[in-house]
């Protein structure tokens, strides 16, 4: 196959990976990297290269939609963002010393978890019990828009626990070179009781700057591939321009299944693959 083709292919597999990370606040790179790896035999560094900079990406074109349509918290973004970005820092320096294969068992075990976390969602309703300390004097409880033209007040819970939960998610995001909007969104919808659709627009909302905490350690270790990267940005931004549009009317029960369905294949295919020596 040319290079033409190739590359053509992994704009193709980048927007649907774009596509899936809007609709679901994963930020797309939890899907770039073994689609890269499995797929296309990119080794594994130079897939979390190219993945941070499509996180990037993804949160630029899905995030402005989500901030404009009302579903981010973005004071909430803002606070949580002290814990994501010293933990991608931390997770990017450790990247160097830490195997592939090591890496590729990590990656598998991050998803497997996001999964079985991700069956058991409490009702997607807002939050209406007394709100965390914290979140009444950061002011970071909210509104979540709703299709009929009004809203719904919701209370932010365990800011703490979350606080807590985003330092692990950014450390995990510098380490295995995704956004880790997985545990980004379970934090927010679980921990903090978020409504899953605030949950996944904040997500998206974050990933962003997180990802460019860590983007820069790697490209200083030479490893963003330009000829690589730029079909996956281009892919994965249009892919989140697209679901940014359809989240208000898509409905959460199928985001769920979609998030789950997703990521337990990938890491299964990641798991096998790392058993078998293949990273």
């Amino acid at each position: 196959m040319t290079v033409f083709g190739v590359t053509l292919l992994i704009a193709l597999g980048s927007f649907a990976a774009g596509l899936l990370g809007a609709l679901t606040g994963l930020g797309g790179g939890i899907v770039i990297v073994p689609m890269l790896t499995l797929v296309f035999h990119v080794h594994l560094r130079y897939a979390a290269g190219a993945a941070l900079v499509s996180v990037i990406a993804t949160s630029s074109g899905a995030g402005a939609a989500y901030v404009r349509e009302g579903f981010t918290n973005i004071r909430l973004a803002m606070f949580l963002e002290i814990a994501t970005v010293l933990g991608a820092l931390a997770g990017a320096y450790a990247a160097a010393f830490v195997p592939p294969r090591a890496l590729a068992v990590a990656f598998a075990a991050v998803l497997l978890h996001a999964a079985y976390r991700s069956l058991r969602p409490h009702p997607d309703r807002a939050t209406i019990s007394a709100p965390h300390p914290w979140a009444a004097r950061l002011r970071l409880n909210g509104v979540e828009p709703l299709p009929d033209g009004g809203g719904r007040a919701y209370t932010v819970q365990s800011v703490p626990l979350g606080f807590a939960i985003m330092s692990v998610a950014g450390a995990i995001s510098g380490l295995l070179g995704i956004g880790s909007g997985a545990l980004k969104v379970l934090a927010l919808d679980q921990a903090m009781r978020l409504p899953y659709k605030v949950s996944a627009a904040t997500s998206n909302f974050m990933i962003g700057v997180t990802a460019a905490a860590s983007a820069g350690i790697y490209i200083r270790r030479g490893y963003v591939d330009p000829g690589l990267a730029f079909p996956v940005m281009i892919g994965v931004l249009l892919g989140a321009l697209v679901g940014a549009r359809l989240l208000a009317a898509a409905p959460t029960r199928h985001l769920r299944t979609l998030f789950t369905v997703v990521i337990v294949v990938l890491a299964i295919e990641m798991l096998a693959r790392a058993i078998q020596g293949e990273f």
